[in-house]
């Protein structure tokens, strides 16, 4: 063979080493999951192991009973209450995926446990379906032209568009299964008359993160696609990424609406009074890989780049938040020392789904002390240098 044919043939196969693009790995329905070792993913693994130890030493201070820390956690808020299921939780659990496969597990991945506000991340996918397959036209129309029961009127909530929902500075009014707007995580300062009659802020110039409000977008969605949000996510997202059969998304126990004729239960976007996404560690993972991979699972497309780069941006008001994804952008809630592309889920007792879409891995962690969280995910980095 002369050099010119063996310069050919290595044109032929492609890029090598350092410098080649990965393909990403996809496991399959199974649940088994094909593994890497640290060294294999280009880990240092003493310094990986010092992460899940720290992860592990740092569980939640709050109780392993959700009632009792739900309660607790939301004790300021006037007439807060338990309004739909919850479940004991287990301990810190978690997994790191390199290119997919999978470097690193600890503590139970497959169990279920309550996910909270990381429920709101699969919520804000709903709308990003509706807006690919052309049920929505445009994030900026005002959603009273698709929901036109009362819930958007008014010269206030007329003007709120489904990117105000989104991006949690819609300032909608109004109450909703039984949970006032004013109510959920009022001010510091003040008390019961100052919240009722405050000044409503302009759409999209002030966030407020207001789980109310949340679930007035799920509400919004159940009617826009007319069918229950669990079935959206299981046949178009969950089944096709080759989730597991264990994970429920709940309403509250009243929440229940009429659609053509059909008494359909609307979910909520957390457990701030119980309800939201129930789902193991391995579900949450594979939800993250979706992401990380842009949307595409084993070449099929399930959500656009589009979208996902429009849920990743961030908000005029909070340059830390996106479509319900938060951002690691120069902000209040920035992770120092760690690179602004990164975004995550995160739910209440330290439930996260981290992604890093250049450095292809995603991080799930599972009852964190929330405060550590940056910590950690900077260990997690360093061992990938």
């Amino acid at each position: 063979m002369n050099k010119y044919c063996f310069f050919l043939l290595l044109l032929l196969a492609g890029p090598t080493g350092a410098g080649a693009q990965t393909t990403p790995y996809f496991p399959d329905r199974s649940g088994l999951w094909e593994t890497r070792t640290p060294a294999e993913a280009g880990i240092n693994a003493n310094d990986l192991e010092q992460a899940v130890a720290f992860a592990q030493a740092n569980e939640y201070s709050g109780s392993r009973d959700l009632r009792i820390a739900i309660l607790k956690g939301f004790e300021r808020e006037p007439f807060h209450e338990i309004l739909g299921p919850t479940k004991k939780r287990g301990g810190p659990a978690g997994m790191l995926l390199k290119d997919g496969y999978l470097v690193k597990e600890w503590g139970d991945t497959r169990r279920v446990d309550m996910t909270f506000s990381v429920t709101k991340s699969f919520l804000s996918t709903m709308a990003g379906l509706a807006v690919d397959q052309g049920w929505i036209a445009s994030v900026e129309d005002p959603v009273d032209r698709y929901v036109w029961d009362g819930t958007f009127g008014g010269e206030h909530n007329s003007k709120i568009t489904w990117e105000h929902l989104l991006q949690q500075n819609s300032d909608w009014s109004g109450e909703l299964w039984g949970g006032k707007d004013w109510a959920d995580r009022p001010p510091r300062e003040g008390g019961l008359d100052d919240w009722k009659y405050r000044t409503l802020h302009e759409p999209g110039t002030v966030m407020e993160y207001n789980d109310v409000r949340v679930n007035v977008l799920a509400y919004a969605l159940t009617h826009l696609w007319r069918k229950p949000l669990p079935m959206v996510l299981k046949e178009q997202i969950m089944d096709r990424i080759g989730a597991s059969s264990t994970w429920r998304w709940h309403g509250y126990d009243h929440a229940w609406t009429e659609i053509d004729g059909v008494m359909t239960k609307s979910v909520t976007g957390g457990g701030h009074s119980g309800a939201g996404i129930f789902i193991s560690a391995a579900d949450m993972a594979r939800f993250g890989l979706l992401f990380m991979n842009q949307g595409v699972w084993k070449g099929e497309r399930l959500l656009s780049e589009a979208w996902i780069r429009q849920a990743t941006a961030p908000s005029v008001p909070n340059p830390n938040y996106g479509y319900m994804w938060w951002l690691n952008r120069k902000g209040e809630e920035h992770w120092e020392g760690l690179p602004e592309h990164l975004f995550y889920a995160a739910g209440f007792g330290g439930n996260f789904i981290v992604i890093d879409t250049e450095k292809n891995w995603v991080l799930v962690t599972r009852w964190l002390e929330p405060s550590k969280i940056g910590a950690l995910v900077k260990q997690v980095y360093e061992a990938m240098d």
